[in-house]
C-alpha cells in the first residue's frame, strides 16, 4: 500500500527531472537567433629582447606598467656604439671628399701649369734640334768630332721626348678622370655609407621600445645584466587583439559568419556582457580539446573560433573561461566597417 502512495509523488519527480533537463537544454542551446560557443580568453605575448650584446644601463618600467607603441622600456650602454658611428661617419665625410675631387678633375692652376710646361718643352726641343744641325754640318766639314755631333741629336732627341710627355700630361688634366677611377671611389663610399648605416642602427637597437600597446608582465633582467638577443628582458602582454577562442560544432558551423556579432560573459563579470565580433574560424577540424570537452562530446570533431572582444585588457585576463553568443539574426558589417562600433 505505501509504494502506491508513493507512485504519484514519483511521477511527479520524473516529469519535474525531465522538465528540468529540457529546460536547461534550451537555456544551453537557446534561441535559433543565438548560438553559445565556450572558450577562453586568449592575449597575445611578446618576449622583448635587445637586438644587440651590451651591458644594460637602465629600465624604465616595470610589471604591471602599460605602455604606449614606440615607448621607450630600457637602454644598453651606448658609448662603443656611439664612438663606431662617430669612425663610421669620417670614413664617409672622407671618401666623399675623394669623389668630389675625382669628378671636378683638374684644378685650372694645374692645367696652366701644364700649358707652361709644354711651352718650355717645346723652346728647349727647338733649341735642341738647332743645335743638332749645326753641329751636323760642322761635322761634315771636320770642323768637330762626331762625338759632338751625336751628343747634339740625343739631347734634341732628348728633347723632343719631354715635349711629348709635357703634352700628354696636359692632355690628362684637360680630359679629367677616368670613370673608372669615379666609379670606384663612388662604390667605395656606398660601403662606407652601408657601414655608417649598420653602427647607427646598432646604436638605435640600444634602446629597446615596445612595438604595440600592451602591459608589461615580466622584468627579467635588470640594470647591470649583459644583454644579448638570446635572453629577454620583458614579457609583454599585447592589448590589442583580444580575443576568445572558442569551438563550434560541425552541425552549427554553417550558422556562424565572419563579423558576425558577439557577446561575450565571464564568471568573474557575470552582470556584464562585452560587445565583439566573429573575426576567425579555421578552416579544418580538430579533436575537442581538454580544456572544453565533456564526456558527451570528447570524441567530437569541432571547429576553432576567434570572438574579437571590444573590451580592456584589465577586465579579461588570460586563460579566463567565457561564454561567446553569437547572434545569428543581425547581419555582418559592411566590408571595411568597425564591428566594435556596428549598432552603438
Amino acid at each position: 500500500m505505501k509504494f502506491k502512495s508513493l507512485a504519484p509523488v514519483l511521477a511527479l519527480l520524473v516529469a519535474g527531472g525531465l522538465a528540468a533537463a529540457w529546460w536547461f537544454q534550451r537555456e544551453e542551446q537557446g534561441s535559433s537567433d543565438v548560438l553559445r560557443l565556450h572558450g577562453n580568453v586568449d592575449i597575445r605575448q611578446v618576449e622583448l629582447a635587445f637586438n644587440g650584446n651590451e651591458r644594460i644601463a637602465q629600465v624604465l618600467v616595470r610589471e604591471g606598467d602599460r605602455v604606449r607603441k614606440d615607448q621607450l622600456m630600457a637602454v644598453l650602454e651606448s658609448e662603443r656604439l656611439q664612438q663606431a658611428v662617430a669612425q663610421a661617419q669620417a670614413q664617409v665625410s672622407a671618401q666623399r671628399q675623394v669623389v668630389a675631387r675625382l669628378v671636378a678633375g683638374s684644378r685650372p692652376q694645374e692645367i696652366r701649369k701644364a700649358r707652361a710646361d709644354v711651352a718650355a718643352a717645346q723652346v728647349d726641343a727647338r733649341n735642341a734640334r738647332r743645335a743638332y744641325e749645326r753641329d751636323q754640318e760642322l761635322a761634315a766639314r771636320r770642323f768637330i768630332a762626331e762625338q759632338q755631333a751625336d751628343n747634339s741629336r740625343a739631347a734634341a732627341e732628348s728633347s723632343e721626348a719631354r715635349l711629348n710627355a709635357t703634352q700628354e700630361a696636359l692632355r690628362l688634366l684637360e680630359e679629367g678622370s677616368r670613370k673608372e677611377d669615379i666609379a670606384a671611389a663612388q662604390a667605395t663610399l656606398a660601403a662606407f655609407e652601408a657601414a655608417r648605416a649598420l653602427a647607427e642602427r646598432n646604436l638605435a637597437d640600444a634602446s629597446l621600445r615596445a612595438p604595440a600597446d600592451g602591459i608589461v608582465e615580466n622584468r627579467i633582467l635588470e640594470p647591470g645584466d649583459m644583454a644579448s638577443p638570446q635572453k629577454a628582458v620583458f614579457t609583454l602582454a599585447m592589448t590589442e587583439p583580444l580575443w576568445v577562442r572558442a569551438y563550434v560544432s560541425e552541425p552549427d558551423l554553417g550558422k556562424v559568419r565572419i563579423g558576425a556579432a558577439a557577446e561575450i560573459a565571464t564568471d568573474s563579470y557575470p552582470d556584464k556582457r562585452y560587445r565583439g565580433w566573429i573575426g576567425f574560424i579555421s578552416p579544418t577540424a580538430e579533436f575537442t580539446p581538454k580544456a572544453v570537452e565533456t564526456r558527451e562530446i570528447r570524441t567530437s570533431l569541432v571547429y576553432q573560433v576567434r570572438a574579437f572582444v571590444c573590451a580592456d585588457l584589465d577586465e579579461l585576463r588570460l586563460g579566463m573561461p567565457a561564454t561567446v553568443t553569437v547572434r545569428l539574426d543581425r547581419p555582418p558589417p559592411a566590408a571595411g566597417a568597425d564591428p566594435c562600433k556596428e549598432g552603438q
